[in-house]
């Protein structure tokens, strides 16, 4: 197990973030994946690292702390005021966010407070978001196995912990001769994939299937496609490890139609599933979902933009992570299972020449500058995407979940 933890903390520092020698880091992770996060030092201190953060988290503290905190509490915990996010932000220095998953960890706590606290940890690292919108900053999210989300996969398996930690292994490509490498060559088809998608020109999507999913979006003639991979300078991150997804920003204000979740999603804690939402003008008009509606209306409720699109994503049905026939209740996972869609903020560098943009300009074009950014998953076996170009001719994108291009 050290040996792989050993190649994994390089993948995520070398490849996830390309740390740079003399850069300060920002380690963020549960608790329990302390044995990690040592040999992750370690590696980290080779590489030149010596300014090292260490954001440690609890589900379970974080529910202790929710049942009795008031708002002034919550302000005042490390947990929601993410203050020190910005202090290393003026430094430049990376971001590296371990998760692991614990659904309804938050159930029994108030929406209200939840809502507060997610909204207020946001607002607490403006300066850090505002430089990861603008592709200022080193950042990367990966995952790492813990006793709780194991079990969850694996219940009643003595050797949960170990068959999370294969299992993810296994997906980030670890078990690979040079996992480095294994990377290179991925990023090099998935930025093929995009440089395909460019080229089409693409005005509109249309989305159907039998969830009773039939959604139609806009893009602005400046949209581009991206992958995996972010260009921070002259230095290619891969800020979600693992990825499978092309991904693209849209027009917020012309998105219309009806889309089924095809996947549970777990927000700040609670379980939503079967989400059906209702989009007129780019706005949600209408939300539901079988469990967890309430938290659903709070990611739909953070600002002004948070119920309209920032991103549509599209991730063959044939994913390693897809194949592996696992839900895994965490969206860095899940989410490059699934073509998604997600509510919220959108990417800059999705938009051609948006460095030289100004804020009214952006707003011109449709982009979203939400705080929030949420991810629903709605690919099925039977997702079918039919896109306009701007050039009025009619393609197949997608079939059966696959690709068609």
């Amino acid at each position: 197990m050290e040996e792989k933890y050993y190649k994994y903390a390089e993948l995520l520092l070398k490849k996830g973030l390309c740390i740079k020698e003399g850069e300060p880091l920002v380690i963020s992770a549960p608790i329990e994946s302390f044995p990690f996060v040592r040999v992750l030092t370690k590696v980290a201190m080779e590489l030149g690292v010596r300014d090292i953060y260490f954001d440690y988290y609890d589900d379970e503290i974080k529910h202790t702390l929710l049942k009795y905190y008031d708002e002034d509490d919550i302000k005042k915990c490390m947990f929601w005021n993410k203050s020190i996010h910005d202090k290393y932000a003026e430094k430049n220095g990376a971001f590296l966010f371990l998760v692991d998953a614990n659904p309804n960890s938050m159930g029994d706590i108030k929406t209200e407070k939840l809502k507060f606290a997610s909204v207020y940890s946001l607002k607490t690292r403006k300066l850090y978001r505002e430089k990861q919108e603008n592709n200022q900053i080193d950042w990367c999210i990966a995952a790492v196995a813990t006793e709780a989300w194991s079990k969850l996969l694996f219940p009643n398996d003595v050797l949960s912990l170990e068959k999370l930690w294969d299992v993810i292994f296994d997906i980030c490509l670890i078990n690979t001769k040079n996992p480095l490498k294994s990377w290179e060559e991925k990023m090099k088809l998935n930025r093929e994939q995009c440089c395909k998608l460019n080229d089409l020109k693409i005005k509109e999507l249309h989305y159907t299937n039998s969830l009773g999913t039939n959604l139609t979006v806009n893009l602005d003639k400046r949209a581009l496609w991206c992958g995996g991979s972010s260009l921070i300078g002259d230095r290619e991150l891969i800020v979600n490890l693992p990825t499978e997804e092309v991904f693209t920003t849209p027009n917020k204000f012309e998105t219309n139609g009806i889309v089924y979740s095809s996947l549970p999603l777990v927000h700040s804690g609670v379980l939503i599933k079967d989400i059906c939402l209702e989009f007129c003008d780019g706005k949600v008009v209408k939300y539901d979902a079988s469990v967890g509606r309430e938290e659903l209306g709070n990611i739909l409720s953070v600002d002004s933009e948070s119920s309209m699109l920032g991103e549509i994503a599209l991730v063959d049905k044939n994913s390693k992570i897809a194949n592996s026939n696992m839900l895994f209740f965490e969206t860095l996972y899940d989410e490059n299972a699934s073509c998604h869609i997600a509510v919220g903020m959108g990417f800059k560098e999705c938009i051609d020449g948006s460095s030289d943009f100004s804020d009214e300009q952006l707003e011109t074009i449709g982009y979203n500058k939400s705080r929030g950014h949420v991810d629903i998953m709605i690919g099925t076996d039977d997702l079918k995407i039919t896109a306009i170009t701007f050039e009025e001719k009619e393609i197949i994108l997608f079939e059966d979940g696959s690709f068609k291009i």
